[in-house]
């Protein structure tokens, strides 16, 4: 049994490089836990790609740079512990690195999961520190493990995004435009965005090749194609932008100007663009703002107490995907060159959000 992990050069994404080792020992307070199976999607771009900003590349450090871990949602399975409350054999749900084996210390232990206590963790978003232990779940969500990792994290941002344009009165707009439209962030946002009763006109905006599914999805009111901005009713607009692609953005709200009410930039399946995104030049209409989850989760679980807004975005999230579960795949690769493969093909847009894309290094 060795250890097996992929690294990213944190300054050019398409270089890796696979590290094989000894899988790490366990001590006192700790365990070690082989990571079963992850999933890989467009939001493991957006982690790298915010990695600096947002703190993503500081949950698994290398120590040599310029190399960095991509974090994943993923199972993994307890096979050496020194926590007399945790077995070996338990499975865990969480955010871990692409990689084969973790060593964890596990911290404000209960029978629902636990937080990865270590030191240089503390100061990170208290959401992606924390674990669930499976065997205290439902029968159903344990039976559930690819989708939760795939579609959960993704679906629950949606969810999150349509809870913080709601707690805004939708920041007055008439229409919601949904950039990257076929992606799993995104037709969950729209799906969410009506649910929480917005009632003016959901619009998708996708690559062409898209457009057919996006229909298909049956939570916008009409699909666009990137270039057919321009046929965008011009009215108080939010705009949210999954993609990042800081041409599109620049024509919307050049195409808007003051009716660009709102634009939250959440995703960067542009890799490529996304300092540009962030440091880009006045644009006209509002300024665009970054959309972090974690800060309102935050602010919901002070007010509705902890947990409330997660429990109802899993329960949403398990809705939405009996619902659409006949047009998604699930598919399985094992192995160094594969994982290789998928992030590449990651980086390049090439992966369809009708594929759900898990993966194993062990």
């Amino acid at each position: 049994m060795a250890l097996t992990e992929i690294w990213v050069d944190r300054s050019d994404y398409r270089r890796t490089k696979a590290i094989h080792g000894e899988v790490p020992q366990s001590r006192d307070g700790q365990i070690v836990v082989a990571i079963d199976k992850f999933a890989l999607t467009a939001n493991n771009v957006t982690y790298a790609a915010s990695g600096d900003l947002l703190g993503y590349w500081q949950f698994y450090p290398t120590a040599e740079d310029p190399w960095g871990k991509v974090t994943v949602w993923g199972i993994a399975e307890v096979i050496d512990s020194q926590v007399p409350s945790i077995s070996v054999g338990e499975r865990l749900y969480g955010f871990f690195p692409m990689s084969s084996h973790l060593l964890m210390v596990p911290g404000e232990i209960s029978n629902s999961g636990f937080v990865d206590a270590q030191t240089h963790r503390q100061t990170l978003p208290g959401l992606y520190n924390q674990y669930a232990r499976t065997q205290s779940e439902s029968h159903e969500l344990r039976e559930m493990e690819d989708q939760r990792c795939i579609f959960f994290p993704l679906f629950m941002t949606g969810f999150v995004i349509a809870d913080l344009l709601s707690d805004n009165d939708w920041f007055g707009a008439e229409q919601i435009v949904v950039g990257s439209a076929s992606s799993k962030t995104g037709f969950s946002a729209a799906e969410f965005i009506k649910r929480a009763g917005f009632e003016g006109s959901l619009v998708g905006l996708t690559g062409s090749q898209n457009v057919s599914f996006v229909e298909t999805l049956d939570g916008y009111d009409s699909a666009l194609a990137y270039g057919e901005i321009d046929a965008l009713e011009n009215k108080a607009t939010v705009y949210i932008d999954i993609a990042g692609d800081a041409a599109v953005r620049s024509r919307l709200h050049h195409h808007l100007a003051d009716n660009a009410q709102q634009t939250l930039m959440v995703g960067a399946t542009h890799w490529d663009q996304f300092g540009k995104s962030v440091e880009g030049g006045a644009l006209p209409g509002a300024e665009p703002e970054m959309f972090f989850a974690p800060a309102q989760i935050e602010k919901r679980d002070a007010e509705w107490g902890r947990g409330v807004i997660m429990r109802q975005a899993y329960a949403a999230s398990m809705q939405l995907l009996q619902r659409l579960s006949p047009l998604l795949t699930i598919e399985h690769h094992a192995g160094a060159e594969a994982c290789v493969e998928l992030w590449q093909a990651l980086l390049d847009n090439q992966v369809s959000g009708q594929r759900g894309v898990m993966m194993t290094l062990r």
